[in-house]
């Protein structure tokens, strides 16, 4: 009546996967879509955290599971990218899986595959959030704490989340306003961002800093465009869209490129 055991997937086929249910299955990815380390600009500390974290968990050390939180736009998800492209690039071995947050229940079936393997593996969750009555959260604990059987030894967890808490603010107040003993209606959902060992706050950029990334982006594909008309339109797309973001940057230069009929790809 029960379905087969998941057969062990072929890990020497590519360094990124993306996990699936119904059925479970591991699909390798042949290209992951990245920029390069060198292109996130204004996020200096959080590179090299999580560059030197990745690095140790690479080569067998400890390491901490990492939630990446802050601003929207910033290269949350694009750090954890690039750092796996960083460590590939130095010649150590090491796997990104991509985990949806809809499929953490099945998270203790994932891990169960990946702890026969010799290969170490990132388990990378991208906009990790919970709503109110979300019980997702506590199929995560099984990655962070691990349980009975403790967290694999050659398994990590990324994180992105837009919240430092991983749920809304409100939601926080609510619990407290409205329970018996407010400490403990949020003590659990709260601490699961505790779990974390480290922590990656990202904040809104300067001007200067959302200029230079398009600048740096100009320069990597050889895009030629003098100072001032990159100024004045980039500071008119910004102000188009309300908000100043690595991302917002990316689509400005994405626009430029276009125009100059110059290929990305």
């Amino acid at each position: 009546m029960s379905p087969p055991p998941l057969d062990a997937p072929d890990f020497d086929a590519a360094d990124a996967f993306v996990w699936h249910v119904e059925p479970d299955r591991l699909e390798p990815v042949a290209r992951v879509n990245r920029v390069d380390l060198s292109l996130l600009i204004g996020v200096n500390r959080a590179r090299d955290e999580l560059l030197e974290n990745t690095r140790q968990f690479a080569r067998g050390f400890p390491a901490n599971n990492a939630l990446l939180w802050g601003a929207r736009g910033m290269g949350k998800s694009s750090l954890v990218k690039a750092v796996h492209a960083q460590i590939l690039s130095e010649g150590t071995a090491l796997k990104i899986v991509e985990v949806q947050r809809e499929d953490l229940p099945s998270i203790a079936r994932l891990l169960n595959l990946l702890r026969q393997s010799e290969a170490r593996f990132v388990l990378f969750c991208d906009d990790l959030s919970f709503s109110h009555d979300d019980q997702h959260y506590k199929s995560l604990k099984a990655v962070l704490d691990g349980g009975i059987e403790g967290r694999p030894e050659n398994v990590l967890f990324y994180a992105t989340s837009n919240r430092r808490h991983l749920m809304p603010r409100d939601m926080i107040e609510n619990e407290r306003s409205s329970s018996i003993n407010p400490s403990e209606a949020v003590e659990e959902k709260v601490s699961l961002s505790d779990r974390f060992g480290l922590w990656l706050g990202f904040h809104p950029c300067s001007q200067d800093e959302y200029l230079s990334m398009i600048r740096g982006y100009c320069d990597a594909y050889g895009l030629e465009i003098d100072d001032e008309t990159l100024r004045a339109e980039a500071i008119e797309w910004q102000a188009t869209r309300g908000s100043r973001s690595g991302r917002v940057a990316w689509q400005y230069f994405t626009d430029l490129a276009g125009r100059r009929g110059v290929k990305l790809g």
